[in-house]
């Protein structure tokens, strides 16, 4: 099977596993729900939890099950970092992948309410994965610690000192030049930070030693860091309908970009660099994930 026709399988698959643990849309209140898997289901590349079970795969690990609910969650919480970045307050935007954002269809009031309830549910998404442990296995108690670990992860890098943090420094930092290093620091909490904790929770689910966990989440730093150098590039040379969001936006918005801080060619350069340093530390792990391998160099060289 060659590269995209597994992709295709490989994101179909994972759809079906998110599709397992959203919210019904049934009660008083429906249109909560409604909202929630209207923005999920908006489509996207399900990066995050693909390189999440990757990572698991690259590490041998043998429950899947358990991860599941990670995957979701992962999801989620990207999910609703988009719906709000979307709203007037922040980038004002109303088209997200190809289609009308969440505040646009059903107002900015239950979009807000819609983005707290994807966050808030997929940390009542991940106390599942203790569903899927065998307590009479007699490694239940270690694979108890490990999703408390997960856990932890998950909350910190989506977090004040994650991709909050990485979202504060963006809008302060609108409509003025920022140093390189604060711009680097801003898309490694912004972007890098969710990725951070999908490669890590797959390994520490796995069962990836302290030191490769580290290594994971190196790679996933500069992974974040290039993906979204990219992203500043097809902002400018890409167009509406290609990337299913407005481009020139980060213009629109004056929001200092790796494009406005030096040209497009040396942009490219950036990412070139930051991704042969993430490969580089990758084929130092003592494992092999071919597939995991060719995704991130296509994520982060990708046109769309």
């Amino acid at each position: 099977m060659n590269f995209d026709a597994e992709l295709k399988q490989k994101t179909g698959e994972i759809e079906n596993i998110i599709l397992k643990f959203l919210p019904k849309e049934e009660g008083i209140y429906k249109n909560l729900m409604e909202a929630m898997n209207y923005s999920v289901l908006a489509g996207g590349k399900r990066l995050r939890p693909m390189l999440m079970l990757e990572t698991f795969r690259l590490f041998g690990g043998k429950n899947e099950s358990i991860l599941h609910p990670f995957m979701a969650a992962i999801e989620m919480i990207h999910t609703y970092s988009l719906v709000h970045d979307d709203l007037p307050a922040l980038d004002n935007d109303e088209l997200r992948r190809g289609r009308k954002t969440t505040h646009v269809v059903y107002g900015e009031a239950l979009a807000i309410l819609a983005g707290d309830g994807l966050l808030t549910y997929a940390f009542e998404t991940v106390s599942k994965a203790f569903e899927a442990v065998d307590d009479n296995d007699d490694k239940a108690h270690t694979v108890y610690k490990r999703i408390l670990k997960a856990i932890n992860i998950l909350a910190e890098k989506a977090g004040i000192h994650g991709m909050i943090g990485g979202q504060v420094i963006d809008i302060e930092s609108e409509g003025r030049r920022i140093e390189k290093d604060t711009l680097d620091l801003m898309y490694r909490l912004k972007t890098g930070a969710l990725i951070q904790a999908s490669m890590m929770i797959g390994g520490v689910i796995a069962g990836a030693k302290d030191e490769e966990i580290r290594t994971i989440e190196a790679i996933a730093k500069d992974i974040g860091l290039a993906f979204q150098i990219r992203d500043d590039i097809l902002d400018v040379i890409s167009d509406d309908k290609t990337l299913g969001k407005p481009v020139h936006s980060d213009e629109k918005n004056e929001k200092c970009t790796y494009v406005s801080l030096m040209n497009i060619e040396q942009a490219k350069e950036e990412v070139a660099k930051v991704t042969e340093r993430a490969i580089k530390a990758y084929k130092s792990l003592p494992y092999k994930n071919e597939f995991l391998e060719e995704l991130i160099i296509k994520l982060i060289n990708r046109d769309k």
